[in-house]
């Protein structure tokens, strides 16, 4: 598979039905895989962690979740990249994954009860075959052994881990050797699918705008985050960019 960097994280160049295809064929043969969907957070953490970046360039898949990502991939590499959200890619893998058993990881237990009956209703085809909602600390390796035990005895081919960044990816890439499934890092996807978070419109996706969108919704916790990250990302672009130039 052919990938491009963007700052720190190399992405890979699929298009979204390439990125559905591949996805399900390793989910039916449960090959220990997991999937990244990078944004611009992803980035910054990644510059700032040698380790981070590790984990994230050593996935099966990393995704451009982003429209900055997309964008960047134009004007860096003259490449023409599919945005593949994870809030979109959860429910329309969910949608063709017909026959196959599907696994929540993460969140907490009442975003999971509304997640789980909203997905038995949504997609008749499939299967959930269970849930978990760790604790909101370091997980001890014990735990993880137990929580890839219970995973594996599911059945499950799919499993959606929503945890947040930078903390899913590490999950995924420390545990996805022992967890015979593709393990999907699709952050907040848990809470919007559920009902109890809103989505950007539309126009406001396909304007690199969703993450105003967040911010409106939760300016105390978000405004430092995307104020230095947003900053940040566009310094470094445009000191990759000067540097390909010369």
């Amino acid at each position: 598979m052919i990938r491009k960097r963007v700052i720190s994280l190399d992405i890979s160049l699929l298009s979204y039905p390439e990125a559905l295809e591949q996805i399900i064929q390793r989910a039916r043969e449960r090959t220990p895989s997991y999937a990244c969907f990078a944004n611009v957070h992803m980035v910054i953490e990644a510059h700032k962690s040698a380790q981070f970046q590790e984990f994230v360039n050593g996935a099966t898949f990393t995704f451009a979740d982003g429209m900055p990502l997309v964008k960047s991939l134009g004007w860096l590499h003259g490449i023409r990249q599919d945005r593949i959200a994870g809030m979109d890619f959860m429910n329309d893998i969910m949608a063709v994954a017909d026959g196959m058993r599907i696994f929540f990881f993460g969140s907490s237990p009442q975003v999971l009860a509304e997640l789980v009956a909203k997905i038995g209703s949504r997609y008749p085809g499939i299967s959930v075959v269970g849930s978990i909602s760790p604790p909101y600390r370091p997980l001890t390796d014990s735990e993880n052994k137990e929580y890839a035990r219970q995973i594996n005895q599911s059945g499950a081919h799919l499993v959606f881990v929503g945890l947040g960044c930078p903390k899913q990816e590490t999950w995924m890439a420390r545990n996805s050797s022992e967890i015979n499934a593709v393990l999907l890092g699709v952050g907040g996807a848990f809470e919007v699918s559920a009902g109890l978070t809103k989505r950007a419109p539309e126009w406001m996706r396909k304007t690199s705008l969703e993450w105003f969108f967040r911010l409106m919704q939760e300016p105390g916790r978000l405004w430092r985050r995307y104020l230095l990250t947003n900053s940040l990302f566009i310094w470094l672009l445009f000191r990759q960019l000067v540097g390909q130039r010369s």
